[in-house]
C-alpha cells in the first residue's frame, strides 16, 4: 500500500502503515459510479478514507425525497461515528464516481494486541482530532438548515464556502438540483431566489460558480 498523506496518519511512517496493513486494519477498495458504499440499517466497524472519486451521504424518506447531507471529495473521511459506537446506518453512503476507499477497521485497530504497537497511541490521538474536526463540519450544516428561508440557507452556505475557500468567487460541488437536495428545499423555488438575488445585486451565478457581491440581509417569505 503506498503512504497516505491523510491528517488520520500524521506522524505514522510508511514503515508503520505497512504494519497496520499486515495487521489487517486497513484495506483498499474500488466502487463504480453510483453503487453504494454503505447502505442505511447497515452496521460496520469499518471507516472509510476516500483516496479518489467523489462521494455522497444522503438520505431518502419513504416516498423518495434524497436528501445530500455531505459531499465528500478525496482525503474526507466518513462513517467513523457508526464504526465506534456499531449502530446501524442512517445514511446512505453513494459513490457519484468512480471511487477508490481505504478502509480502517476499527475492531482490529483496537484490538489489545496492537497496544504495545508504535502507531497504537499515534492514530488514537489523530481520531480524537478527526472526531473533533468532523463536529465541526456537522455544526455548520444544522446551522445551514436551522435557517428558515430559501434565501438565509443559500447566504448561509454560500458565507460558509467562501470563507473556507478564501475567496468571494466560489464554485461549489453541486449542480441545481443537487443544491436544492443539499439545502433541503425545492430546486423551482432555489432558482427563483437565487434569480431575485442576482436581479438585486447581491450575487451572480453560472451553473455552479457564484460570486458574491455586497453584504445582503434576509427577506421574508
Amino acid at each position: 500500500m503506498e503512504p497516505c498523506q491523510n491528517p488520520i496518519f500524521r506522524g505514522i511512517s510508511p514503515e508503520e502503515q505497512e504494519d497496520m496493513l499486515s495487521c489487517r486494519c486497513t484495506a483498499v477498495s474500488e466502487y463504480e459510479k453510483g453503487s453504494f458504499i454503505f447502505q442505511r440499517g447497515s452496521s460496520t466497524s469499518r471507516f472509510g478514507i476516500l483516496l479518489t472519486g467523489k462521494i455522497y451521504i444522503e438520505t431518502m424518506d419513504l416516498w423518495g425525497n434524497r436528501m445530500i447531507l455531505h459531499n465528500l471529495s478525496p482525503g474526507h473521511s466518513f462513517a467513523e461515528t457508526y464504526a465506534f459506537c456499531r449502530v446501524p446506518m442512517m445514511v446512505d453512503v453513494t459513490a457519484v464516481e468512480h471511487c477508490q476507499v481505504l478502509f480502517i477497521d476499527l475492531e482490529r485497530l483496537l484490538a489489545e494486541t496492537n497496544r504495545e504497537k508504535s502507531w497504537y497511541t499515534k492514530i488514537l490521538y489523530n481520531l480524537l482530532l478527526l472526531s473533533s474536526q468532523k463536529n465541526l463540519a456537522w455544526s455548520q450544516r444544522v446551522f445551514c438548515l436551522s435557517s428558515k428561508g430559501i434565501r438565509s440557507r443559500v447566504m448561509n452556505y454560500l458565507s460558509s464556502e467562501a470563507l473556507q475557500q478564501g475567496k468571494t468567487c466560489i464554485t461549489i460541488p453541486f449542480d441545481r438540483q443537487q443544491m436544492a437536495d443539499y439545502l433541503n428545499v425545492e430546486r423551482s423555488a432555489l432558482s427563483k431566489e437565487l434569480g431575485r438575488m442576482q436581479k438585486e445585486g447581491i450575487l451572480t451565478f453560472s451553473k455552479n460558480t457564484f460570486c458574491l457581491l455586497a453584504p445582503f440581509h434576509e427577506k421574508n417569505e
